[in-house]
């Protein structure tokens, strides 16, 4: 109610209001813990890499083809640990890191405890320049739109690419923002060019499907998503896998967003496909999303 007075009485308040809510980041993701305590604990060898001057902390596993971990909002390299037995597994070197803002890495440009897609797609691209060439990048939530972005317009080159529980874009999130806080149009306006000011890209671009459709070189798509996660939506998807050339759609039930990351089918099936392996359809793969709608409490929370 307090926002949407401000709303009606001042947009430019307003926008600013909104832009900090946007780009304030959460606290930190917390681990699975159902996580067997020796992948947990499994130490690789730590590097650094710099982004305009700030340090970008990072750590390296194994030997072999290249496949880079790229967590998600508020994320960090250890929630993607539990991927990292299965990988070297299969005879590959694993490469993951901090965004800037994120874990152990320094703060980014605008400082700490906020961050964009932009600035994580940028990370992984200083972290690419090191490493090299990729047999596969894996990217959860918010870090598929991140690595889209690197792959369109930085140095990351990949063979195969596998989307945990992508997000849909920010033109998505804008409309959830929007409906939460209810602001008008004239505090949109100035709450997107701010936006647009701060990344350099128009909103509009900064969408999963849009850069998928603009990427010269499409590597072979492996998506993961849970039919009931309640953050980032199933059918987004499944709708990107079917107009993707042989791409391939592997459906979870029960995991959520963030539990699936520590699933021993998934990590499975993860690192057969970076292996060039064929990878078993999954259990759930005709099933239809569970769709419910939220009451309108509940919905704020989930934006």
């Amino acid at each position: 109610m307090a926002f949407r007075a401000v709303d009606l009485v001042s947009p430019p308040v307003a926008a600013a209001w909104a832009y900090r809510l946007w780009f304030r980041l959460p606290p930190p993701a917390r681990v699975d813990q159902s996580a067997p305590g020796d992948v947990r604990e499994l130490l690789g060898s730590p590097f650094e890499v710099q982004l305009r001057r700030r340090a970008i902390r990072g750590w390296t596993w194994g030997e072999g083809p290249v496949v880079y971990l790229v967590h998600g909002w508020s994320g960090h390299a250890e929630q993607l640990q539990p991927l990292v037995r299965h990988l070297l597994h299969q005879g590959l070197q694993v490469v993951a890191f901090d965004g800037l803002s994120h874990g152990r890495s320094d703060p980014g440009e605008h400082g700490s405890g906020t961050s964009d897609a932009v600035e994580l797609g940028r990370s992984l691209d200083a972290v690419a320049a090191r490493f090299g060439p990729a047999r596969a990048v894996v990217a959860h939530s918010l870090g598929a739109l991140s690595t889209l972005l690197a792959l369109r317009d930085g140095w990351l080159s990949t063979e195969r690419l596998v989307l945990i529980a992508p997000v849909e874009g920010v033109p998505d999130f804008l409309a959830r923002l929007r409906a939460t806080l209810r602001f008008g149009r004239r505090t949109e306006r100035r709450l997107v060019a701010r936006a647009e000011r701060r990344t350099g890209y128009p909103v509009i671009v900064l969408d999963v499907a849009h850069l998928s459709r603009e990427l010269e070189h499409r590597p072979d798509l492996l998506v993961v998503h849970d039919l009931v996660d309640r953050e980032t939506a199933h059918g987004p998807s499944a709708r990107l896998v079917a107009q993707w050339p042989d791409g391939q759609l592997y459906s979870t039930s029960g995991l959520g967003h963030r539990r699936l990351l520590a699933d021993p089918a998934v990590g499975g099936a993860v690192a057969r496909f970076a292996a060039r392996l064929p990878v078993e359809p999954s259990l759930h793969a005709g099933e239809r999303p569970q769709v419910r709608v939220l009451p309108r409490a509940e919905e704020s929370s989930v934006a």
